[in-house]
């Protein structure tokens, strides 16, 4: 039996949670908005990150994978536009606002912050590889897959990072005995 003390911590931890998460995000938000959009120069320099290292993926494929700014293409009629919204920008700033507002030691943020933001630019960069091959080989099929199927293989691997942050770079948990439960 789940006794009150344990319900009102649960609800205390989640309530703190999402106050920090409201917290980064509202940061994020005017930073973001009133600052960085205006500028384009942090949403410009990853479209083409992500543009260059989606064409050098697609080189070990195809024997023309062209890169200009950030436009990827393998033939005449088959490429993409990594535009602000595609970069993977949003994204990268909600895994560190997960990663900010749950518990966690400062030390394991410091090592996991950079390892996730990577891997989520990897994930990212094997999405409009993957964008690019539909152009290519299925181009009927490129609506459905960039509006539904790629999106969500992106956030999924956000949603994982999290979990696994939830799980390695927590404070140490403490236990009650199990009389007390």
């Amino acid at each position: 039996m789940t006794s009150a003390r344990t319900i009102l911590a649960t609800n205390r931890a989640l309530s703190v949670f999402l106050l920090k998460m409201a917290a980064v995000y509202a940061v994020w938000f005017v930073l973001y908005d009133l600052w960085l959009l205006p500028d384009g120069r942090l949403d410009g320099w990853l479209s083409e990150a992500v543009a260059s290292m989606t064409g050098s993926v697609l080189g070990l494929f195809y024997e023309v994978a062209a890169v200009d700014g950030r436009m990827v293409w393998v033939s005449s009629e088959a490429g993409v536009v990594v535009e602000d919204g595609c970069n993977g920008l949003s994204a990268l700033s909600l895994f560190v606002g997960f990663v900010l507002a749950y518990p966690g030691t400062w030390p394991r943020r410091a090592l996991f912050i950079p390892l996730g933001l990577v891997a989520i630019v990897a994930v990212n960069v094997l999405r409009c590889v993957s964008l690019v091959i539909v152009q290519d080989r299925w181009p009927e099929l490129f609506g459905e897959v960039h509006g539904l199927h790629a999106l969500f293989v992106f956030y999924v691997a956000i949603f994982v990072l999290w979990m696994v942050w939830a799980h390695w770079g927590g404070e140490e948990q403490v236990r009650a005995p199990a009389a007390l439960a």
